[in-house]
């Protein structure tokens, strides 16, 4: 294994730019955004980061859809954004906004927890469903009788229902034992596919679903290894991706994170768009972060991490 130069090691992170990148000049691109489309959600999962103390997730006042809609247009105009993933709350509680605004980008995945019925969109619209192990696992996180409404929209999906459905789980500390029980739920139903986002905590957070550090964390990347190993067309995370996530390389990627330069978040306040400091608001420890996106972001693009790769 290589090792990163002293110049490299002194490179300094990028300044997150925060909720500057709406106003300043000239306007920088994203290639995707993300989009809270409501503020309202028929859950209440314990570790949501969308309703934690600090980011912008009142849902009094929410913008009307024709606003909205036009926002966005104008946000993609000025930020180059082809990408746009539709998220909330639960975005598929305003899904007749959803539906007009697919038509303004040119791909679409729409996260979801999966208890409001699907509607087909077409063939290039993704849903992520979420869930986070077997029913006694993933309900006293999501609620009571989640997992089964959730299995049951995905078996009542017609045969020729054209938009993709696949799943995520939210990887911690109190699950990580119990993902192949969720796969193997998984397998004989209409999901296309699974992937692992490993727990994003708050700064300082102590818990029992948070890892102490990275080193804790690296017997779940291990689990997961071993699962698409056995389950190889079923869990999609790349391998580079997870080898990413392990000590040697992590902070360096979340150091000089890939979503900070292709990802706008656009969280509702108000009668207008904000954008907080990441994807996942305002409060996150990046040192243990764990996001799907920010590592298979970093596994496709060449960066300061891959000094440290063998």
């Amino acid at each position: 294994m290589s090792r990163l130069g002293a110049s490299s090691l002194q490179e300094p992170p990028p300044e997150p730019l925060g909720a500057r990148r709406l106003t300043m000049e000239p306007p920088p691109q994203y290639p995707g955004a993300m989009v809270n489309v409501t503020n309202h959600c028929n859950l209440a999962c314990a570790h949501c980061f969308v309703f934690r103390e600090g980011n912008p997730n009142d849902s009094d006042g929410e913008m009307k859809p024709e606003r909205l809609l036009a926002e966005l247009e104008r946000l993609r105009d000025r930020h180059g954004i082809r990408r746009m993933m539709w998220m909330g709350g639960e975005p598929m509680l305003r899904w007749r906004l959803v539906e007009q605004g697919l038509a303004l980008f040119e791909k679409n995945t729409i996260t979801t927890n999966g208890t409001v019925v699907f509607k087909d969109f077409g063939p290039d619209v993704t849903y992520v469903v979420s869930l986070d192990g077997p029913r006694d696992v993933n309900d006293p996180v999501r609620g009571e009788g989640v997992f089964d409404r959730v299995m049951q929209n995905v078996a009542a999906l017609p045969d020729d229902f054209q938009s993709m459905v696949m799943a995520q789980c939210v990887l911690h500390r109190e699950n990580q034992h119990r993902l192949e029980d969720l796969v193997r739920e998984l397998l004989p139903t209409k999901f296309r596919g699974l992937t692992f986002s490993f727990y994003v905590p708050r700064a300082g957070e102590v818990s029992p679903r948070a890892w102490a550090d990275v080193e804790e964390r690296e017997a779940a990347i291990d689990i997961v290894f071993d699962l698409k190993r056995r389950y190889p067309g079923f869990i999609w995370n790349s391998s580079r991706s997870l080898e990413l996530l392990r000590p040697a390389t992590a902070k360096i990627v979340t150091d000089h994170c890939p979503m900070q330069k292709t990802m706008l978040p656009l969280y509702i306040e108000g009668n207008d768009f904000t954008t907080p400091y990441c994807c996942y608001g305002n409060d996150v420890d990046c040192d243990r972060c764990g996001s799907w996106g920010v590592f298979a972001a970093a596994a496709k693009i060449s960066g300061p991490w891959d000094a440290l790769q063998t």
